[in-house]
């Protein structure tokens, strides 16, 4: 079954990413929405994951078979990281570990999560937030960052150092958002699962039916995003009154890089509070909030956001590599290149020129890195 509330989320996703990097990459501009598109995109990336196999399982497909599809899939987006770092952001950033490498990575992780008890991930998931701060500091984590960006020596134990705790997305701690997609459609998406064992609600009980009606009707990922986003509010407000080796090197205040713990708690919860609220309205009266053109939009953009993830930065970034060659300086106009009165309009229109081409392809299609993906690995 196709959700409405995931298509619209990730079309936020993509389009919030899109903004943010033609603002910062062409006009060195941050706008207030930086730091929020990841977040809700590698959290759908989860969600998505469950309900694939989901859809999976409906269809009789062994368990053998899903786990060698989730793995053909997860070396696949992993690859493509890779490929994705040689070819848009040069042969240097190779190791810079972005997100299409620890979505890929995290597809292999979910895999073998998903057929372990709900509480077991939840447990990992707050492990890999409260941990992250310690290995950042013993890495040393600021001297992997120099002006503001991420810079390896090819030696293995920088690689995998960049890899776990120190890149611009490392597996600690944003691994926590997917395994909390993953948490979130197990619970939603199965037969009145409790909340952590993933165990059948017990009829006549009044504390299991008000969870099984909180998640029918997507309260729970509501509630579970308010608690978190408030949460990551009262720890950012006492920070300023916690001993200094708290303050510093565990509670660091509101960063996306590094990912801080109120980042992290903040931002998962933003991403459940919007889907619960999306499927609480969306998915049950579907066509009271979206229109049919809208309908449209949001499955185009949500069947070829991996696809157009890749694109919008090769667009926007190899004109200046290639200018930058011309005229023999790799950064010539590096977050120069223009005002952001000129980058924002660029990116609206690059938006609208990919819902055109691929709304006459059509959304169904199986074309884009999505089609290669499925035809490769499934």
């Amino acid at each position: 079954m196709r959700y409405s509330s995931i298509d619209c989320l990730k079309t936020i996703a993509i389009v919030v990413m899109v903004l943010v990097h033609f603002a910062e990459n062409l006009s060195g501009v941050q706008l207030p929405i930086t730091g929020l598109g990841a977040p809700l995109f590698i959290f759908l990336s989860g969600l998505s994951y469950r309900l694939w196999v989901n859809g999976l399982e409906v269809k009789g497909t062994s368990e053998e078979e899903i786990s060698k599809r989730s793995i053909r899939r997860g070396l696949f987006v992993f690859a493509v990281g890779f490929a994705f770092n040689i070819f848009v952001w040069l042969p240097e950033d190779t190791f810079n570990w972005d997100v299409l490498t620890m979505i890929g990575f995290a597809l292999l992780v979910l895999n073998g999560l998903r057929r372990l008890p709900s509480a077991i991930s939840i447990f990992l998931a707050l492990g890999t937030i409260l941990i992250s701060p310690l290995l950042r500091g013993i890495a040393d984590y600021q001297s992997y960052w120099v002006r503001g960006y991420f810079e390896v020596d090819l030696t293995l134990p920088d690689v995998l150092i960049g890899f776990l705790a120190t890149g611009f997305i490392p597996i600690f701690p944003w691994i926590s958002y997917s395994i909390a997609g993953l948490v979130t459609g197990t619970i939603l998406f199965r037969e009145q699962p409790d909340g952590l064992s993933g165990k059948p609600v017990v009829s006549g009980d009044s504390s299991n039916t008000f969870v099984s009606k909180s998640i029918s009707n997507g309260l729970l990922p509501v509630l579970t995003g308010g608690a978190l986003m408030s949460v990551s509010g009262a720890l950012l407000a006492v920070r300023p009154y916690l001993p200094k080796v708290l303050s510093t090197h565990f509670l660091e205040g509101w960063y996306m890089f590094p990912p801080t713990i109120e980042y992290v708690l903040a931002t998962i919860g933003m991403a459940s509070l919007l889907f619960g609220l999306a499927h609480r309205w969306i998915d049950r009266n579907r066509s009271r909030f979206l229109s049919a053109g809208m309908l449209d939009l949001t499955k185009t953009f949500s069947q070829y956001s991996f696809t157009i993830y890749v694109v919008h930065h090769m667009v926007h970034l190899w004109p200046l590599w290639v200018y930058g060659f011309i005229m023999e300086h790799e950064n010539y106009y590096w977050q120069e290149a223009m005002s952001l009165s000129w980058s924002m309009p660029l990116a609206v229109l690059f938006l609208t020129a990919c819902y055109l081409v691929l709304r006459k392809i059509g959304p169904d299609r199986r074309l884009g890195i999505e089609g290669w993906m499925r035809w490769l690995c499934d």
